[in-house]
């Protein structure tokens, strides 16, 4: 199926319902929304640095990307409070479904040696998050444009209350986790 959501609806939710014994497809666990963030080492020093990757993420994401400032002082950093220190973008509704429909059939088929997701980065209450190594493995990055490869960190927030509930949603998606 070309939609994501369409597939959550046909599909996924019929099988989560049967597996898990929900009487409601309301209780049926869905994604709320994905975080997408990323760190700029340099960005104290050099602000157009963090400019450049709030671009980039902007272009992978669809939506502007905010950027993220220190709260306090840190000597031993070199870092002042309100210094830029890298960027986010929170994704609901549709954009998160294209992104997770970009993400999975096209982006991460193209990580050098990928075998899957690892399956243990829940946090017990149904959320998963990973990192990805470098950005370009996103089709909108433009090769010739990068001025250095960063990566990026990547939650996805879920309503189901248990890993294993949370497992079986991402998995029907489509999400490739590795196997042990």
């Amino acid at each position: 199926m070309k939609n994501l959501k369409e597939k959550y609806e046909k599909t996924v939710l019929k099988e989560l319902q049967k597996e898990f014994g929900y009487k409601n497809h309301m209780e049926v666990p869905h994604v709320i929304k994905v975080v997408l963030s990323e760190g700029v080492k340099e960005g104290p020093q050099n602000e157009k640095s963090v400019d450049v990757a709030a671009a980039e993420m902007s272009n992978i994401a669809g939506q502007h990307a905010v950027i993220k400032r220190a709260k306090k002082s840190i000597a031993n950093f070199k870092l002042k409070a309100r210094d830029p220190i890298g960027c986010m973008v929170t994704l609901r509704g549709e954009k998160m479904y294209l992104f997770l429909n970009k993400l999975i059939n096209i982006s991460l088929p193209k990580v050098r040696d990928f075998r899957g997701l690892s399956p243990k980065s829940f946090d017990g209450r149904g959320n998963y998050s990973f990192g990805i190594q470098e950005q370009l493995i996103f089709p909108e990055v433009d090769y010739d444009r990068v001025d250095k490869t960063r990566g990026m960190n990547i939650a996805i927030v879920t309503s189901a209350k248990t890993d294993k509930e949370a497992k079986a949603l991402l998995s029907g998606l489509g999400i490739p986790f590795r196997e042990k």
